[in-house]
């Protein structure tokens, strides 16, 4: 191959010869070249911001009205600012690049650098407006909540004479004038039925044009002349009289049907069904589908009776029953749906054919017998009613029930040879016998129904009611291996069933044999005393004392060294039996049960509630007897002692107390008595002997601090404290004090102090922060207090006492919201409940706030502010019952905390108040909750 000419080759290379075209590169572009796209394409052949061919465009849409006037730059004088020009973007219709886009985010990042400097300023103006705003227009609630706070003050005769509100609008509005209806005169209607031309608008051309008024009703005959309505009215009453002499009767000359009520009895007949007509027929004929092919289906017949009793159609629906007691005159359904469908005259016919074809049914001689209206009558029937059917128990004893108890005795001797299988015709007749007779009745029951406890039960009751106390016990044993012996099953459960019913029918005897005979039956030695409580405890609840008695006297027999049991006996004597009966049992039970504290404790106190000082006495002094040493028993002679004025005895006792069984609780007591007989110096002699002996005791550190502050001596009770503190760190009541003690001497940075020192020690304490709380509240510091609320709350969760407090430290108006926070975290709370039940009582909601303390008294008697607040509010809204049953109650429960009871109860000079007196006390000086 020859070499190419020298021309025609280049000698220098060309600098793009190699390399990658660049980036949207298009060749020939720059001659006006657009490229083409072939089938191996995928898109088009340049790029989107390639100079496009419009020698193939297609052509464009001629463009709206809207669009060319909003393309149009809006020049208008009113669309321009001096600093800013005319409104809009003046490059709006040139493209969005990626440098516009990227200065339109810088500038962005600038103004949001620009407003993060200002929003501080900005905020705090815009909160400086908005309370000026609230300041110059407050809320309507905000401006009347004062006179709210004022109703308070109103009393029930000034909130009866407010008058009642009038209605505002006009005359016109008040009182609306009833549409008129004018009537129409005679001569209008005698004119459109006379046949005269009438004026009508056609409707297709919209002129008024005359016709004929007969040619428009083609076939009605037109009557012609003046018509005389009056005539008219005449004409249809003489008519209506015809009809009504029609149906007179002939004989007697008596009207069957009442002419002045007669039209009144039509309304009667309007059917009172309001559901679909269609309905109605696809169900009659669907009824009658039914009926046709099977004829001796009752029910079908039954349903079309009733289906046309609905609808009102009472002589169809008896016309249908009819047929079907025909079609089936061996159905008693049909035959009872057919009389009480007919008037009780017919009723009494159609019972009569009922009893012909079927004279073995006792509902329906039963309906028979209740057709008649007189009781011979019924008798009769019944009597009749059981030459076809001896054997019925119901007849037998519908027939009974009619006659006298002589009569009633003949016809159950009678009705018993008929039915020997009746039990309760058995017990009947043994009711109405003598004993004698009875007895022999009840074993001629038992030969005919072995298998049946009832009848040994009615025994050993008459041998009961009749003075034959032995054979009780007997007939029940009897009775127990007899019905076993038959392949009865024994149920537990039924036998003390029965033992209840036996006892609240007065048959205490039988009701003790009961228990006793089948107490233990079935169950494992090591369950018996468990299930035996759970029994006793049923037998309570039911109100069958004397059962649960039985129980526990079992109980006891089985385990007579058990002292829970004793216990439990004894707390039911005492709750439900009488004072003798509770000294009874604790005189056995501490025979049994020597040891037990509590037995003796319970015997002494019986007496001296009962005045028997000396028995109480007696039984404590055994008692050391058999537990020497004993502080309970030391202490509760002390108190005896000093409860009686005898406080020479209670030294004394103390003393001994002191130098054999020197326990703290002793020491405690014996400076307390002492502090009581107002002896402050001897009290402290001994608080400050047991501190060396026992000095990590809080409650006598306690009690020097608040004998040194009575005495005045401020900076000696400040000492024991804080050296109390150094001791027990851990006893909250002293934080409290010394806090309290500080601030009474206007050193409430100290206090504070004192109180944050406390919660470091004892954290999660609801008490210090609660004292904390109310230290700034009563020092007038409002915002700190709710600061501090919310702290606590935070930290104790689950803090009763924080959330009461909680809730009155809000406005009014969020108390609500934040009493069902409360009852969220601490739905049993008894001081939750307290502060929602005053807060209804602040709200006058006075029934649901009677609910609320209920409820807080039931959950826990022994808080006793909730005693005291009830009391107060059943004093102001409530009736003297009422507060002398919520007296009662609290006496009962004898309460012994809550801080506002404990301030009183707990004050030295109100040693030897009782509950009722404390009651008075704390609920005289419980302020009103608003």
């Amino acid at each position: 191959m020859a070499a190419p000419p020298a021309a025609l080759v280049s000698k220098v290379k060309k600098h793009f010869i190699g390399i990658p075209a660049p980036l949207g590169y298009v060749a020939g572009v720059g001659r006006g070249a657009t490229g083409f796209t072939t089938r191996s394409d995928i898109g088009p052949a340049r790029d989107a911001n390639d100079v496009s061919d419009d020698r193939h465009a297609p052509p464009t849409k001629k463009k709206k009205k809207d669009e060319e006037e909003d393309d149009d730059e809006d020049l208008n004088d009113s669309n321009y600012d001096e600093f800013s020009g005319y409104g809009g973007s003046l490059f709006s219709k040139d493209p969005y690049d990626k440098d516009d886009e990227e200065a339109d985010m810088i500038y962005e990042e600038i103004d949001k650098r620009m407003d993060e400097k200002r929003k501080e300023y900005r905020e705090k103006r815009l909160k400086e407006e908005l309370e000026k705003y609230r300041q110059e227009r407050p809320k309507i609630q905000q401006q009347f909540s004062d006179l709210k706070r004022g109703l308070t003050m109103v009393s029930e005769d000034e909130w009866r004479n407010i008058p009642e509100v009038g209605d505002a609008r006009n005359r016109k509005q008040r009182n609306p004038r009833a549409e008129k209806f004018t009537p129409l005169p005679d001569t209008v209607l005698s004119r459109s039925l006379g046949g005269e031309s009438t004026s009508s608008i056609d409707s297709a051309s919209g002129l008024m044009s005359q016709y004929p008024h007969g040619t428009v009703t083609p076939g009605m005959l037109t009557p012609s002349g003046d018509l005389d309505l009056r005539k008219m009215g005449q004409a249809r009453n003489t008519l209506m009289n015809v009809k009504l002499n029609q149906v007179s009767d002939s004989v007697e000359g008596q009207t069957v049907v009442d002419p002045k009520g007669y039209l009144t009895d039509l309304h009667s007949m309007i059917p009172t069904y309001g559901g679909d007509i269609n309905d109605i027929k696809k169900a009659r004929l669907l009824l009658k589908s039914v009926r046709e092919t099977n004829p001796n289906h009752p029910p079908a017949w039954i349903a079309s009776a009733r289906l046309e009793e609905v609808t009102g159609k009472i002589q169809a629906a008896r016309n249908v029953i009819m047929k079907g007691c025909e079609d089936n005159p061996k159905s008693e359904d049909l035959w009872l749906e057919a009389a009480r469908l007919q008037p009780p005259e017919t009723a009494k016919a159609v019972i009569a054919q009922a009893v012909r074809h079927i004279p073995t049914s006792v509902r329906i001689w039963i309906k028979a017998a209740d057709l008649e209206s007189e009781t011979k009558g019924k008798r009769k029937v019944y009597r009749k009613a059981l030459e076809h059917i001896p054997n019925s128990v119901r007849l037998w004893k519908a027939a009974i029930e009619l006659e006298d108890p002589e009569d009633a005795r003949i016809l159950l001797s009678r009705a018993v040879e008929c039915c020997p299988t009746s039990v309760d015709l058995w017990l009947a007749l043994a009711r109405l016998e003598t004993y004698e007779n009875a007895r022999k009745v009840l074993n001629k029951a038992r030969e005919n129904i072995p298998t049946d406890r009832q009848i040994w039960t009615t025994a050993a009751k008459l041998e009961e009611a009749n003075g034959n106390i032995n054979m009780v016990e007997k007939i029940i044993d009897r009775a127990i291996s007899s019905l076993s012996a038959n392949g009865v099953e024994i149920n537990r459960e039924q036998w003390i069933k029965e033992a209840i019913e036996a006892e609240k029918c007065g048959s205490v005897k039988t009701c003790q044999a009961l228990i006793k005979a089948i107490i233990g039956y079935g169950i494992e030695d090591e369950d018996r005393k468990h299930t035996w409580m759970e029994d006793a405890d049923s037998c309570a609840s039911q109100l069958a004392y004397e059962c649960a008695r039985a129980i526990f006297s079992h109980s006891l027999a089985a385990f007579p060294s058990k002292k829970s049991i004793w216990l439990r006996a004894a707390y039911f004597e005492k709750n439900h039996g009488t004072r003798d009966s509770l000294e009874t049992l604790l005189q056995r039970a501490v025979a049994h049960c020597p040891k037990s504290e509590v037995l003796w404790l319970m015997g002494a106190k019986s007496k001296w509630l009962a005045g028997d000082v000396p028995a109480a006495r007696g039984i404590l002094s055994l008692a050391f007897q058999a537990n020497p040493n004993s502080e309970e028993i030391w202490l509760a002679a002390v108190k005896l002692e000093s409860e009686n004025s005898e406080f020479d005895r209670a030294r004394r006792l103390l003393s001994k107390a002191r130098a054999s069984a020197p326990t703290p609780r002793v020491m405690m007591k014996s400076a307390k008595l002492e502090w009581c007989l107002n002896n402050l110096d001897t009290a402290l002699q001994i608080l400050e002997e047991a501190l060396v002996k026992f000095p990590d005791y809080a409650k006598l550190w306690l009690m020097k601090g608040q004998i040194e502050e009575q005495q005045g001596d401020v900076d000696r009770a400040h000492e024991t404290f804080n050296s109390a503190l150094k001791k027990c760190p851990s006893s909250i009541p002293l934080w409290i004090w010394l806090a309290r003690l500080d601030e009474k001497r206007k050193m409430l940075t100290k206090a504070r102090s004192v109180l944050e020192k406390g919660r470091l020690k004892n954290p999660h304490n609801p008490e210090l922060w609660l004292e904390a709380i109310r230290i700034e509240f009563r020092a007038g510091m409002r915002d700190i207090a709710n600061t501090m609320m919310a702290k606590a709350l935070q930290e104790c969760p689950n803090a009763g006492i924080l959330w009461s407090e909680a809730i009155f430290l809000e406005p009014r108006p969020q108390r609500k919201t934040k009493s069902v926070d409360a009852l969220k975290k601490c739905e049993h709370d008894v001081n939750v409940l307290l502060a929602v039940s005053k807060l209804f009582w602040s709200e006058r909601k006075l029934q649901k706030c009677r609910e609320w303390f209920n409820r807080t008294v039931k959950i826990d008697p022994d808080f006793g502010d909730a005693w005291a607040y009830f009391y107060r509010f059943e004093v102001l809204h409530g009736t003297e019952e009422a507060q002398l049953d919520i007296k009662k109650r609290c006496i009962a429960a004898e309460p012994h905390h809550g801080e506002a009871w404990c301030i009183v109860s707990k004050n030295i000079d109100n040693w030897r108040l009782t509950t009722e007196n404390v009651l008075m006390l704390v609920a005289k000086d419980l302020p009103i909750p608003i």
